[in-house]
């Protein structure tokens, strides 16, 4: 099924699967990696940056057209540390234990590249309503992406799942899961999976593999190393110019 480019739901879904910017994009690591060591850390994280994002994507292309072009990336700075402040106000007086625990990573939503990226990639060319659904989208895959790694690490780590105990007393919790060791096996996994997953898609019959920005010529893409949803597949390229 081929959803129509720009509507709410396509931007949700690209956000979650297509361009999961975790999973596909790989951007915003710093966050992803140092706050995941639980998964009420990674939801918290996940949540706050999923708020900032819509917001900020709304207001930067409500005065999109009103930005001189040089300005722009002091403008779009300008709008998201704002948001960024106020969440922080905000949870620092509504949830001061994840605040606490969170630390430094929320006022550095500032500069994550997720944000800034789709602010200028998106945000600065749309519409109000198709780039607050982008943020939306984006958001929610972030937030799904720190959930499950956090929810893994905090699991096999510490035994537990959002504080409860949920392994049995005999289990012994490998502590290096919840260390920046750990955190990287986590996240290769589920990246591996995600691969495994949008390349089983693209071999299925019946299946549009040009859906997501996918070439389809998906044993050439791994030859090359390109699969996954990448923006333009190298394969697509050669195609017709040179055998692979």
């Amino acid at each position: 099924m081929r959803l129509k480019k720009d509507t709410p739901v396509e931007r949700i879904w690209n956000g979650i699967y297509i361009e999961n910017p975790v999973f596909c994009l790989i951007l915003g690591m710093c966050p992803t990696l140092a706050t995941t060591t639980s998964a009420l850390n990674g939801v918290g994280m996940g949540v706050s940056t999923m708020i900032i994002l819509m917001l900020a994507e709304f207001i930067i292309s409500l005065i999109r057209g009103i930005i001189p072009d040089r300005m722009r990336m002091p403008a779009y700075i300008v709008v998201i540390a704002s948001f960024v402040t106020i969440v922080d106000f905000l949870m620092e007086g509504f949830t001061p234990a994840l605040y606490d625990s969170l630390g430094i990573y929320i006022p550095l939503i500032v500069v994550n590249c997720i944000i800034m990226g789709r602010a200028e990639a998106y945000a600065g060319k749309m519409k109000p309503v198709s780039a607050l659904f982008d943020g939306l989208g984006m958001g929610l895959g972030f937030t799904i992406a720190l959930f499950l790694l956090g929810s893994v690490r905090e699991i096999i780590g510490a035994g537990t799942w959002f504080g409860i105990k949920v392994t049995p007393a005999s289990y012994v919790p490998v502590n290096i899961f919840v260390l920046a060791p750990g955190a990287f096996l986590v996240l290769g996994f589920l990246v591996a999976v995600m691969n495994k997953l949008k390349i089983g898609a693209g071999r299925r019959p019946g299946v549009d593999p040009t859906q997501g920005n996918m070439c389809g010529d998906c044993a050439n893409c791994m030859k090359l190393g390109m699969c996954g949803g990448k923006t333009e597949c190298i394969a697509a390229e050669a195609t017709g110019k040179e055998e692979v």
